[in-house]
């Protein structure tokens, strides 16, 4: 077993402490509720298996508990990188359905999509694919009938007013996300996909053209003199001018 809030990364000088995603923290949350409803014995050490393979041991909180729901929670440790979720809590609340498989409801802090192209459907909760098929692959082991899975961050509507999501047309929460299911310091990969997912936003409502900019400031600038294009049109590069570039070109973009 890895523990991956020991692990670390090198930073210029600096020796970084790795940490784990909200979908990571959600599915060690989901499965600790789900053994807990089913064996009815409380559940707060769980095994979980990351997208590339390695198992991990997460430490779960235990919350509330009924005949037919249970609900745990898991403190977010980002490690080192400042991710606006490090310290809160991420809760995952488990009920049997009467429909057969896994199904998830959008709970309170976690925004619902409004907007094409996040490769999730429109009213869905955004709890990204990643994070989707570690709780269905975990929980599909344990039950093979139906369970209700509600998602919930207790400040995820404060905390998503710091983050894209207002953008990207998700509202009312945070987005449960992580490819790989560890946070690795300062990621030049997890800005990168942050980018490629706006550009994927502007191309499914049809912007016109795609308008890259460099912050906040050239933004307001680059706005004035495409009054007419939607907020989503308009994406900031940081320091990869070349992979938003490849991204539009990649994405369809006719015009940037």
């Amino acid at each position: 077993m890895i523990d991956y809030r020991r692990k670390t990364v090198i930073k210029g000088q600096q020796e970084l402490r790795c940490g784990y995603t909200t979908g990571t923290c959600a599915a060690a949350a989901a499965k600790a509720a789900a053994v807990t409803l089913l064996s009815g014995e409380i559940c707060r050490d769980v095994s979980l298996q990351l997208p590339g393979g390695e198992h991990i041991i997460l430490e779960t909180e235990f919350l509330e508990c009924s005949e037919n729901c249970v609900k745990c929670g898991m403190i977010k440790d980002a490690g080192d990188d400042p991710d606006v979720t490090h310290g809160h809590q991420i809760v995952a609340t488990v009920s049997f359905s009467d429909s057969p498989g896994i199904h998830f409801l959008q709970g309170k802090g976690v925004g619902k999509v409004t907007l094409p192209g996040l490769g999730l459907a429109v009213g869905e909760p955004a709890i990204n694919s990643t994070p989707r098929k570690m709780i269905v692959n975990e929980l599909s082991l344990l039950y093979g009938g139906g369970l209700d899975v509600t998602i919930s961050v207790p400040e995820g509507e404060t905390l998503a007013l710091k983050t894209f999501n207002p953008k990207l047309g998700i509202i009312g929460g945070i987005s449960i996300i992580g490819t790989s299911g560890i946070v690795k310091p300062f990621s030049s990969e997890a800005f990168v996909d942050a980018i490629r997912k706006e550009v994927e936003v502007a191309y499914a409502i049809n912007a016109e053209r795609l308008v890259i900019n460099s912050g906040a400031k050239s933004e307001k600038f680059v706005r004035s003199l495409y009054p007419n294009l939607p907020p989503q049109a308009f994406v900031h590069y940081g320091n990869f001018i070349g992979e938003t570039l490849k991204i539009a070109a990649e994405t369809g973009f006719q015009k940037v």
